[in-house]
């Protein structure tokens, strides 16, 4: 019998969906619309948005599937492991966890520099100018700054581990707070563009939006991108799969709700701030600090005829705080469901068995968990478009791609294998998510910068992985 102590099995559904909504609507729809909308030109890029949401449902089908047959802590570096059995598996898992130890510090920095672009709303000593410099790689190159929001953002990494530091079944109530205040913040934001926008505005084409010629297919892509980056983390129950209460049931249920509820609101939203503000006004303003307080410029607008600039603009600081609360949950979120993959890699002897421990008293993974942060707290200094980009193209190549692959080896290698849910309309999802994540990556401009940065991460990884391969079997030798 093992000695080491155990996950306990506390989260039932609705904290399930809770912590998958907390991790997916985060500063992303707040920041995102005017990068998403320049890629195309005009409102024509809610299309993206929508491929979008029909991309997460393939992908959602997929995880509902594995993380009902196999819950267990970490997710993804569970189902490699068996999709891929012997040494095939374990490097592939191995890899996993080492790109993890880099793309979810990147998904928590880009909710704190968001958070940090909002604090600039409300004080202008935080909008200070920041040194900028250029991180090359290859002939590629990644801005880097260091300045107030910086550390606003480093700050934002270091508050949420300590509200981490305690039990799951602790964080039941803070994690319902959280959750109110983003549908409340969302629900205003659907209700004010319902009240003060103009519909036509977000049917307001321009001249040739749907010519299908490379300049929209490139421009699809890289909103399809951005719009990924959006609703990502319906997934995160999974990495708590140890954690779940009748997983058959939990798993599969959290992920499809997660996803339809979060599509609603992410359209809700999109379409009143387009109603209020319209695309042509929001891509002029790409450059301003409007931008980067996107749904306080919203608020201000919609109200200053009704109630006056100075009330419209205490609006728009109340927008901020709300969006900023909003951009922490999701901070918060993200590094309860990440810390639990490299705390199950240690715990299988294919990761350092120091992030394999649990508090003494507490019973979480708190050294996986400090680790993400540390890295977390490093790539705040970073562009947020860099960071989103790196993100989602990472997780494409050394993830999703792998995943989608195995959940079909895995039903001709194991047709026995229990499945509480199987997947819809199957063999169908698996390859449409492979296309549409191929379809993202390829299509962009300067699509080569991420690919070599995941080629590189993948380089890196293989050669820890022979090493450590390699001294565990001198180890067994002389023993």
């Amino acid at each position: 019998m093992d000695a080491k102590p155990q996950l306990e099995r506390t989260l039932a559904l609705r904290g399930a969906v809770t912590l998958n909504l907390l991790d997916m609507i985060g500063v992303g729809p707040f920041l995102t619309l005017p990068l998403l909308l320049a890629a195309m030109g005009g409102p024509q890029a809610m299309l993206g948005w929508v491929l979008g949401a029909g991309l997460a449902a393939c992908d959602g089908l997929v995880w509902a599937e594995l993380g009902a047959a196999m819950p267990e802590a970490g997710g993804t570096y569970a189902y490699l492991a068996k999709m891929f059995p012997g040494r095939w598996g374990r490097w592939l898992s191995f890899l996993f966890v080492f790109q993890l130890m880099f793309s979810a510090p990147l998904s928590v920095a880009s909710g704190c520099i968001g958070l940090a672009q909002y604090a600039g709303f409300l004080s202008p000593v935080l909008r200070s100018q920041a040194a900028v410099h250029a991180l090359r790689l290859g002939s590629y190159s990644f801005g880097v700054s260091a300045g107030r929001a910086s550390w606003i953002a480093i700050a934002v990494v270091v508050l949420a581990v300590v509200l981490l530091y305690r039990r799951l079944a602790a964080m039941r109530g803070l994690a319902a707070a959280m959750l109110a205040l983003v549908l409340l913040t969302l629900g205003w934001a659907i209700v004010t563009g319902l009240l003060h926008g103009h519909l036509a505005q977000i049917f307001a084409f321009p001249p040739g939006a749907f010519r299908l010629n490379h300049a929209f297919f490139a421009g699809l892509g890289s909103a399809m991108l951005i719009a990924t980056y959006d609703y990502w983390g319906y997934y995160n129950v999974t990495f708590l799969g140890g954690e779940a209460r009748e997983p058959g049931r939990t798993i599969p249920r959290a992920v499809l709700l997660s996803i339809g509820i979060v599509a609603f609101l992410y359209l809700g939203l999109n379409a009143s701030v387009l109603s209020v503000l319209g695309a042509p006004g929001m891509i002029a303003a790409q450059n301003i600090d409007a931008r980067r307080a996107l749904l306080s410029e919203f608020m201000q607008v919609a109200y200053t005829p009704a109630l006056g600039a100075h009330a419209a603009l205490l609006l728009g600081r109340l927008a901020a705080v709300l969006v900023m609360v909003t951009a922490f949950a999701s901070v918060f979120a993200l590094l309860l469901g990440y810390s639990r993959i490299p705390f199950a890699a240690a715990r299988d002897g294919n990761f350092p068995a120091v992030l394999g421990r649990l508090h003494p008293t507490r019973g979480f993974p708190y050294m996986a968990l400090l680790a993400l942060a540390g890295m977390a707290c490093l790539f705040c200094f970073f562009s947020l478009g860099d960071v989103i980009a790196a993100l989602v193209v990472l997780r494409i190549v050394l993830q999703f791609a792998l995943q989608h692959v195995g959940v079909m080896v895995l039903r001709v290698r194991r047709p026995e294998m229990a499945r509480p849910f199987r997947l819809w309309l199957y063999p169908l999802p698996p390859p449409l998510a492979l296309v549409g994540f191929g379809y993202i990556v390829f299509s962009r401009p300067n699509f080569g910068r991420e690919l070599l940065l995941a080629a590189v991460v993948a380089v890196a990884g293989t050669l820890v992985f022979v090493l450590r391969a390699g001294r565990t079997s001198a180890r067994r030798a002389e023993a």
